[in-house]
């Protein structure tokens, strides 16, 4: 059952991430109409949504699995309805799952293009897994900080990513410079590491009480180490990219390729924060 519950907090991360990332840089990498693009993008977030929405209802089932200590339970609307009422999980994701149903419903009306309401959809949906996991281990106002500290976080790697991801598509375009759009992207891309960077050690700073937990290569500390490595290794790559921008125009075959390597990396980095969320922090002392 665990290994079923971080798959599912994998999928359901990875789709959040990728569909407020997108819709952010969109109007950032890309001003003016992009009809072509903008309709891959429409079906893409559909299915992103769709996606969210099985696994979000899958990670309540299987919390509720987890707590009653059955797998029966999951099925039993009773118990199901207790957990999402009684405990703070089910009181979070019961508006998670409204805001994702509301997201999914608004992208097959009229209004799906209404880019403000659909932004304003997906951030709300990506600020309610904050609280979700690690971010709710403190009460009172060190829980709230650690919580608003989790959705600027977030909001980082979900720009990074979904970032990425538009990025892999305007350069499957011919018909769009690529320099402008690299050199906007690497721009936004300082703030979004700085931010990455300085939550992260917030987050192992309060988690474990240590700026890295100890021992090194075991449990907690081992995940965070695998993830450290993939972020380092997206950093690489960024800043390669950075340093050859000036002849990207003829390397966009191996651009493309860096880009996937980039976004790859980062999805692992994905699912290494999906097994961590599962793992009791290693606390000093």
């Amino acid at each position: 059952m665990s290994e079923a519950l971080v798959l599912c907090r994998f999928v359901h991360f990875s789709v959040v991430l990728l569909l407020f990332g997108a819709w952010l840089f969109r109007p950032l990498l890309l001003g003016g109409d992009a009809p072509l693009l903008d309709r891959h993008l429409a079906r893409l977030a559909r299915g992103l949504a769709a996606v969210a929405l099985v696994s979000g209802i899958a990670w309540a089932l299987l919390i509720t699995a987890s707590m009653a200590g059955s797998a029966a339970s999951a099925f039993d609307p009773d118990t199901v309805g207790l957990v999402l009422d009684k405990t703070f999980f089910g009181q979070v994701w019961r508006w998670h799952l409204l805001i994702n149903l509301m997201l999914l419903a608004l992208l097959f009306t009229p209004w799906h293009s209404n880019m403000p309401l659909r932004l304003g959809l997906s951030a709300l949906l990506l600020a309610t897994l904050a609280p979700v996991g690690h971010g709710a281990m403190l009460d009172g106002l060190s829980g709230q900080m650690l919580i608003l500290n989790q959705v600027i976080h977030l909001t980082c790697v979900s720009a990074w990513l979904g970032g990425l991801l538009l990025l892999l598509m305007i350069l499957r375009r011919a018909d769009e410079p690529v320099r402008p759009v690299l050199q906007r992207f690497s721009g936004i891309g300082y703030l979004l590491v700085a931010g990455l960077l300085i939550t992260g050690l917030i987050n192992v700073r309060v988690l474990t009480g240590q700026w890295w937990p100890t021992p090194m290569f075991s449990g907690f500390a081992l995940i965070l180490l695998i993830k450290a490595l993939l972020v380092l290794g997206m950093l690489g790559l960024a800043l390669f990219n950075r340093l050859r921008i000036n002849d990207c125009e003829q390397r966009i075959e191996a651009l493309k390729r860096s880009v996937i390597i980039e976004w790859l990396l980062g999805i692992g980095a994905v699912a290494a924060v999906s097994l961590l969320g599962t793992l009791p922090p290693m606390i000093a002392g």
